[in-house]
């Protein structure tokens, strides 16, 4: 269903937005917001029928209207009528992603839905679009990515790289491989975080547009991370394990098993790799969008064995958990207080930020909020 556009086709779809129309590939969502409706969710004013551009007549800038965003055609945002809550319908083709349907109903359906090791997106409903044989829509929780929000402590980030070695682990512990478990397939249910509801689309903005959204920090308003989108994930029987695959799969093409050959390859190490890459990019080393860090040298021995070359070498994600357990024990509460401080921060920048963290720090320690912002 996706389209590659040439430089023509761009330019008339740019001059669709400056007109007031849609693009093509919305049209979908405008064809079907009736029925959307009639299912018990409402699209946002853009994908109305009878949708006309704020800014038409001269009325405003279509570059500063709520109604020209446009976001990710695929994944749409809606509001369930019953309750007001956001939710996110994802268009998925059965006859090429049955995996990604049947692994979400498995992980939201009892009792591994209220398993607290279970970290991976739940899915509300399944609707099957009428007029398309081969197209249902996936109801699932509004989420945001992970890092939209920066951590504040390095007790922020233990709890981070808890939750998503946990989450691999339980799928581990099903014979399911998450086959792509790259950085941005790990979001967060961030609701709590915002003192507003941000806009699904400019997440810097309140949903109404009314202003710029504030938040406060994880430590005050603990959040529960997810590992999403099952596109590539398999199910294994016990009997076949291990398994071996042909590589490439997944996003994250630095895997040495998928730049040293193309033979078949062992998923599950893969998965390994992924995290341990996540976390390595984030947290320690850095990468081109992300700075390095200090203060993380307690993860780096654990971190290095999750992405060395040889996947037999590689820990398994039981092991995985298990270090990090003993790791995050022995951390101190000042250790885990202490603020996250990337690697070229001048030192009297430095100064100056940690007199303010502290200053908050021992607010947060008076008031007895723990240091490791666990979801109750």
């Amino acid at each position: 269903m996706t389209e590659v556009l040439t430089r023509g086709e761009l330019d008339f779809e740019r001059n669709n937005m400056k007109e007031g129309r849609l693009f093509k590939a919305e049209l979908f969502w405008r064809d079907h917001q009736p029925w959307l409706k009639e299912c018990g969710y409402l699209l946002r004013p853009r994908y109305d029928p009878d949708w006309v551009a704020s800014w038409k007549g001269g009325s405003g800038n279509w570059g500063e209207a709520e109604d020209a965003l446009v976001g990710n055609i695929r994944v749409l945002d809606a509001t369930r009528i019953a309750d007001g809550s956001f939710v996110k319908l994802k268009q998925i083709e059965p006859s090429q992603y049955a995996d990604e349907v049947d692994i979400g109903r498995m992980f939201s359906s009892e009792p591994i839905a209220s398993d607290s090791r279970n970290h991976c997106i739940p899915i509300y409903e399944v609707l099957r679009v009428p007029d398309d044989d081969d197209l249902v829509l996936l109801v699932m929780p509004m989420l945001h990515a992970y890092d939209t929000i920066p951590f504040v402590t390095i007790g922020e980030a233990v709890e981070f790289i808890r939750q998503i070695f946990e989450g691999l682990q339980f799928m581990h512990s099903h014979q399911i491989a998450h086959r792509d478990c790259k950085y941005n397939n790990i979001m967060m249910d961030a609701k709590d975080l915002y003192l507003h509801p941000p806009h699904p689309v400019a997440h810097n903005m309140r949903r109404d547009f009314s202003g710029p959204v504030k938040h406060t920090t994880r430590t005050r308003r603990p959040v529960k991370y997810y590992l999403i989108d099952f596109g590539l994930s398999r199910r294994y029987n016990p009997e076949d394990m291990p398994p071996l695959e042909p590589p490439p799969w997944g996003g994250d093409r630095t895997v040495p098993e998928f730049l040293k050959s193309d033979e078949p390859c062992n998923p599950f190490p893969v998965d390994v790799y992924f995290l341990g890459n996540v976390v390595r990019q984030n947290f320690i080393e850095g990468d081109v969008l992300v700075p390095a860090k200090r203060g993380f040298e307690f993860i780096e021995d654990l971190v290095a064995d999750m992405v060395q070359d040889d996947p037999q070498k590689r820990p398994t994600m039981d092991e995985v958990v298990s270090r990090f357990d003993q790791i995050r024990n022995g951390l101190s509460s000042w250790k885990l207080r202490s603020r996250v401080v990337e690697r070229d921060e001048s030192r009297f920048l430095g100064f100056f930020r940690s007199i303010a963290h502290w200053t908050r720090g021992m607010g947060l320690i008076v008031r007895r909020i723990p240091s490791v912002p666990t979801v109750p």
